[in-house]
């Protein structure tokens, strides 16, 4: 991949480092009660200009991104936000607790040169048309990339994550803390330092994580750009903002996204799910406790997931034990796609087995959240949960470089990138 520096807008409050109240989670994991309790902290969180539409999952009206726009050009004009003299890149870090233990993240904030999919960028998430538009108006307002892209690369020498240590040894250039997870941002001024960086990424492509839409709305805000005359290859909108993590980084978590599924048909039990597919093997188990679901699954072998009903008395561990039925039911597909439990459960439950009580108001949640997904269906709010273990992220890159997609929600990089570190323009 190809990266650069660029002048990043960031906030500057007199002279505090901690940015606090004015940094958000993303956009696409906000509900307007989340965006109200951060408003009510500071009128100018990020989240004023980033989520301007609640839900995000389709366009909304033209006034309320123009309006966005407006916002964020005033706090620019009386010096709220205030730009980088020159270009630079950024070294990024967050520290959090999982399960127990802490973990550090860090990661390299830059331009990355956009490419066609598959190429130097490489995606393993489809894409939805509402999201895209809602995120390429916003862009087209704003003429401001708000919030990066999650990328993944490797770094079997340690080289890139050599000279981001050594960026990381002087003062930062800001702190904040965000649901719990610290963070610290150093601006990487040097010249020679961001070269290195450069080369040392020039060979290797980068696996999106997190942010498949905002990429997907950043080819096609570049392309409109170029349909409206020549378009010189160096200007910004070529560039989409990363966060790019080595995969060989400790901190790099990646959990598993959990299925809440509502409104089955009222006649629907577990016990004639499990009754009507022989191809698993199943057994009675515990109700899930604490947040670590790959703890509590792996007892039971790889590919293992947990049912839980509605009113969540018991639980159930099912298991594929014939694994000529993925063959059969998606033949043009890899071994390694077919091995996935989340791709198992999909194909095998989700779309045939529990395809006699769906109905039109059936629906599907995704949560991280063990005790959310056990939660919901203990309330009776919910039809039934499944539970998953992590899928790993070798596996993630072996389908993704096939060019063939994983199910929406098959993966969650913990903890999700902050927006309002760092604002990238596209003008």
């Amino acid at each position: 991949m190809e990266i650069r520096p660029f002048r990043g807008w960031r906030y500057r409050v007199g002279g505090v480092v901690d940015v606090s109240p004015y940094l958000a989670p993303p956009y696409d994991i906000l509900s307007a009660e989340d965006k109200d309790r951060l408003l009510a902290r500071s009128q100018r969180n990020i989240v004023a200009v980033d989520l301007p539409h609640v839900p995000p999952n389709s366009v909304g009206p033209q006034a309320v991104y123009q309006q966005a726009a407006r916002r964020l050009a005033e706090w620019q004009a009386e010096g709220l936000l205030v730009q980088e003299k020159r270009p630079v890149v950024y070294a990024y870090q967050q520290t959090f607790a999982w399960a127990g233990k802490t973990y550090t993240r860090r990661a390299l904030v830059a331009g990355v040169r956009a490419t066609a999919l598959g190429q130097d960028v490489i995606a393993h998430e489809h894409t939805f048309a509402g999201p895209k538009a809602d995120r390429l108006r916003l862009t087209q307002c704003t003429r401001m990339q708000l919030s990066p892209i999650f990328g993944v690369y490797h770094d079997p020498t340690g080289r890139a994550a050599r000279l981001l240590s050594e960026a990381m040894s002087g003062p930062a250039d800001g702190r904040g803390r965000v649901g719990g997870v610290s963070e610290t941002l150093w601006a990487i001024r040097d010249e020679q330092r961001i070269a290195a960086l450069a080369a040392a990424l020039r060979d290797e492509p980068v696996l999106i994580a997190d942010g498949h839409h905002r990429y997907a709305t950043a080819l096609e805000y570049r392309d409109g750009l170029a349909a409206g005359g020549q378009l010189p290859p160096d200007h910004e909108a070529h560039f989409v903002m990363f966060a790019l993590v080595a995969r060989e980084d400790s901190g790099l978590l990646l959990l598993p996204t959990h299925r809440i599924l509502r409104n089955l048909a009222r006649d629907f039990t577990l016990q004639a799910l499990m009754a009507g597919t022989k191809e698993f093997s199943w057994r009675q188990v515990a109700l899930p406790a604490g947040d670590d679901a790959d703890a509590f699954l792996r007892p039971f072998g790889p590919g293992a997931m947990v049912f839980i009903p509605s009113g969540a008395k018991e639980a159930w561990a099912g298991k594929l034990i014939d694994p000529d039925a993925m063959a059969r039911a998606a033949p043009d597909r890899t071994d390694t796609w077919r091995q996935l439990d989340v791709t198992v459960l999909h194909t095998l439950i989700v779309d045939t087995a529990l395809r006699p009580w769906r109905t039109r108001a059936t629906s599907i949640e995704y949560t991280a959240s063990l005790p959310g997904a056990v939660g919901a269906c203990r309330s009776g709010g919910a039809s039934l949960a499944v539970c998953l273990q992590g899928t790993a992220l070798a596996s993630v890159e072996t389908i993704a470089l096939a060019g063939v997609p994983l199910p929406h929600k098959s993966t969650y990089f913990y903890p999700k990138l902050t927006t309002g570190w760092v604002l990238k323009p596209l003008a």
